[in-house]
């Protein structure tokens, strides 16, 4: 793997293609715990900080496009949900 200055080579749709089906899984998970707690994606956006479009194509992934979060939105997810960050990743 080619290292570039400032990390850019973890930007790119190759690298992140790699990982498609996690990235579906983990959309999937953050919608689990969201209906678990009986919210909409609007609530949770809210709650989140962040556009509801943005939540739902997170959770949905299944477009050409992959919708990664920062890992202070994971953290912010699992926070309003009350669950540990380490559950949006668990098999």
């Amino acid at each position: 793997m080619e290292s570039t200055k400032g990390g850019d080579w973890m930007r790119t749709s190759e690298n992140k293609e790699e990982f498609r089906e996690q990235y579906r899984l983990l959309g999937l998970r953050i919608a689990y715990y969201r209906k678990r707690k009986g919210w909409t994606q609007e609530q949770l956006a809210d709650e989140v900080g962040c556009s509801w479009s943005f939540l739902s194509q997170l959770e949905s992934n299944n477009s050409d496009r992959i919708h990664a979060p920062s890992l202070y939105m994971l953290f912010k997810i699992a926070q309003v949900l009350d669950v540990p960050a380490s559950k949006l990743f668990e098999e």
